[in-house]
């Protein structure tokens, strides 16, 4: 495998960078602009938001640095205000003010549909505005790529909980830059080679969503309808469960629960974090499949103990009862006496019932819609503990539970290492589109000829 490279390259001065083509430049980024400057947001509009004018917000920017521009958000502008901060073609938004290090220096080009749009922006973002000597388009790869983002990442203030960039800051940041004509073939042929693995992924991304439906789809049959073929089938007389086994009882969560334990929610004020305390569970911990190994915060044992009412032990099922409610997770041993915070609750078996099953009934299509009804709030969904203990859940015999069990075992298994698999394959496409775009920016790669015979970078590899 060989690539086309510069004849003589020199050691740039900057370790992100390496080596450059001896004729290219390192420079910082205000030495290129032409503009560096902060957005407006203005006040509510009149009629209900027609009249106003388009503010883009950094939350319409992805962290790759595209548009999603689904809902706008229309505010009242002074003329001044408008005139100052309307949007051109080839002007770059970037994301100056963000809670996740990941967000900031996020960078999106407007292009003609975007002008078109009359748009300002707010004042969480930074537009810039390049010189004749920088393409918007180059400047819009370097500036989403790691070689500016480790950058943007060491500059941004973090004192108060948000990672902050000023146009300081901003200007600050170093950029390989070529001639004006190297740049202009640098960006179109990222354009073309990405546009490709972008593709790709996008394939692979539908190969996972279609992969989860499926899965979810068994598991809801499976819990819902059974595993017998051809089983004698009664209205469950819930509508959302529809009709259900013969043989199979409906009943209510609390009514399949342990004996001497109630469903129930956990510490209110857990305190401060304590070295060798409690370890208590928060629906920030129940964002995978399995409760994590570590990472969680604890509490005192004191008041681990006034809460005695809610700690776990192995098998028991903890139910999220905020953000994503009815979220289940099966607790392990390795958390045997742990305890809750007021946003999960607990669940323990009794005898008719096995954890598995529940864990999985409460995973089915039919309990996340249910549950999606009952969610109540603006800023995030929750439900009571009452209406989880009054949740309809059902239960088939013990001998038919457990075969249910072992056969989602073995499907979920087959289905989760292939999205494993295909996940695999996203990750190195992104990689590849990352070393793609790293090696042309840095000059690793002469991409003049290639441009000019419209070869591709992957031709020449396979070469």
């Amino acid at each position: 495998m060989s690539f086309p490279q510069y004849e003589k390259y020199n050691d740039s001065g900057v370790e992100l960078f390496g080596k450059l083509p001896a004729h290219w430049k390192v420079g910082r980024l205000k030495g290129y602009l032409d503009r560096n400057d902060g957005g407006v947001w203005g006040d509510d509009p009149d009629n209900d938001g027609e009249a106003g004018t388009i503010v883009l917000r950094s939350t319409e920017q992805t962290v790759d640095g595209r548009w999603i521009i689904e809902d706008p958000a229309r505010r009242k502008l002074s003329p001044g205000d408008r005139a100052g901060a309307l949007l051109k073609t080839g002007d770059l938004l970037l994301t100056k003010s963000s809670g996740s290090s990941l967000h900031i220096g996020k960078t999106t080009l407007v292009d003609d549909e975007v002008e078109k749009l009359g748009c300002c922006f707010s004042n969480f973002m930074q537009r810039l505005r390049t010189k004749p000597s920088l393409s918007p388009r180059l400047a819009w790869y370097i500036l989403n790529h790691r070689l500016a983002r480790e950058q943007f990442d060491l500059l941004s203030n973090s004192t108060t909980g948000l990672a902050n960039l000023n146009a300081r800051m901003i200007g600050s940041v170093v950029l390989p830059v070529p001639p004006l004509a190297e740049q202009i073939a640098i960006a179109a042929i990222l354009d073309r080679e990405t546009a490709k693995i972008d593709a790709l992924v996008d394939e692979q991304q539908r190969l996972i969503e279609l992969l989860k439906e499926k899965r979810q789809t068994v598991i809801s049959h499976a819990v819902t309808k059974g595993i017998i073929p051809n089983a004698a089938m009664k209205s469950s007389g819930v509508d959302w469960l529809g009709e259900v086994p013969e043989h199979w009882e409906v009943t209510q969560l609390r009514r399949v629960a342990r004996a001497g334990t109630s469903i129930t929610y956990g510490i209110v004020q857990a305190g401060p974090d304590i070295e060798g305390g409690i370890p208590y569970i928060r629906t920030s911990d129940m964002a995978g499949d399995q409760l994590p190994c570590d990472g969680y915060l604890r509490t005192s044992r004191e008041i681990d103990a006034a809460y005695a009412r809610s700690k776990v032990t192995t098998g028991d099922v903890v139910i999220a009862i905020r953000a994503t409610i009815g979220k289940p997770l099966i607790v392990p041993a390795f958390l045997d006496g742990a305890n809750l915070t007021q946003g999960t609750a607990k669940f323990s078996p009794g005898p008719s019932v096995l954890n598995e099953f529940i864990f999985y009934f409460l995973r089915s299509s039919p309990a996340i819609g249910q549950f999606e009804r009952l969610g109540k709030g603006a800023t995030f969904k929750e439900i009571t503990l009452e209406m989880l203990r009054k949740f309809a859940v059902l239960q088939p015999p013990l001998d038919e539970q457990r075969q249910i069990i072992d056969l989602l075992r073995s499907k979920t298994a087959q289905f989760d290492g292939l999205i494993s698999e295909t996940e695999k394959a996203v990750s190195l496409l992104q990689e590849r589109r990352s070393a793609l775009i790293s090696a042309a920016v840095t000059g690793k790669i002469d991409v003049r000829e290639l441009v000019k015979t419209n070869v591709a970078i992957s031709d020449v590899a396979a070469a």
